[in-house]
């Protein structure tokens, strides 16, 4: 079980249970992808809100790796996640969350009715 202390979370590819984890070693090597000059820098560019698939497969990567996995990126492209595309998302929203501190934000609940 995942420890959100920690930094892991639990997420399912390709129907499979797993952990993931962004090490320091992990975070090291997201730097190093995306050219960021430190830890300060890789949370701004992740707080922007705008990654790419390919991003988003280079999180899931080094977080699986982080939590002792072996896997390529090219190898998270080809798997699925439920939901789909918003499946890959929130599987990075969480990773991100948990590693930088913060808790993933709920979406927004819509306001209540209003009497005529």
């Amino acid at each position: 079980m995942p420890n959100r202390r920690r930094g892991e979370i639990a997420a399912v590819l390709d129907g499979t249970p797993r952990v993931l984890v962004l090490t320091l070693g992990a975070l090291a090597e997201l730097e190093a992808a995306f050219g960021a000059d430190d830890l300060m820098a890789l949370a701004e560019r992740f707080g922007r809100g705008r990654l790419s698939a390919r991003d988003a497969a280079r999180i899931i990567a080094a977080g699986l790796n982080g939590a002792g996995g072996s896997v390529s990126v090219e190898e998270v492209a080809r798997m699925r996640a439920d939901g789909g595309a918003a499946g890959f998302a929130r599987i990075v929203a969480d990773l991100l969350a948990a590693t930088f501190g913060a808790e993933a934000e709920a979406p927004p609940s819509p306001p209540p009715p209003q009497p005529a």
